[in-house]
């Protein structure tokens, strides 16, 4: 970490001495983790959070300094938001959205919700509050729906709660919501 954040710096020295700090903008971002042991697992064959969420830091001219904003998005809304920053226009083949509205402080949020998959084993969609994932291993078909906010690490499975099932409802339908638009083969098994 230490010899990435040199490089870094090394890169916004130059911008500076260069006089080209003040019209660009910088893009952050890193691969998604690998579990080193949590949940029992090594690597990156999950959906669970450590292994799905990346960092994402924008910084250019015009843009809110030092602000951290918990909005869903994509690395694929990257660009959308620099066609957005430059003034481009975004062709139409392009499914990301700008997160220009969120930065700004014009929106709190471009998306409702977030899917993803891992071959054809596990599926996930989670909104600003809660995670469902749902894998089969051999017969066995496998449920699990966290309340990220008050368990960030996932680690209380609340589908089998009776009080969670509205919540699991809700979002069974937005996976199959996302499973249908997408053409997902695991629609309906």
């Amino acid at each position: 970490i230490t010899h990435l954040d040199a490089q870094i710096g090394r890169v916004l020295a130059a911008l500076e001495e260069t006089g080209h700090a003040q019209n660009t903008i910088i893009i952050f971002s890193g691969d998604n983790g690998l579990a080193v042991g949590q949940h029992g697992l090594l690597g990156k064959q999950n959906l669970y959070e450590h292994s799905v969420r990346v960092p994402l830091i924008i910084s250019g001219p015009g843009l809110p300094e030092g602000e951290k904003r918990d909005a869903l998005c994509y690395l694929l809304d990257v660009f959308p938001t620099l066609c957005d920053l430059v003034g481009l226009a975004v062709p139409e083949s392009v499914e990301g959205q700008s997160l220009v509205p969120i930065m700004t402080g014009e929106k709190r949020k471009v998306r409702d919700s977030l899917f993803f998959a891992y071959k054809d084993l596990q599926r996930a969609v989670r909104d600003d509050r809660c995670k469902l994932i749902e894998y089969s291993v051999g017969d066995t078909r496998t449920t699990q729906l966290f309340d990220l906010r008050s368990d960030p690490w996932e680690m209380n499975n609340l589908s089998p709660d009776p009080k969670s099932s509205e919540c699991l409802a809700r979002l069974r339908k937005e996976m199959a919501r996302w499973q249908k638009e997408l053409g997902d083969p695991l629609l309906g098994k």
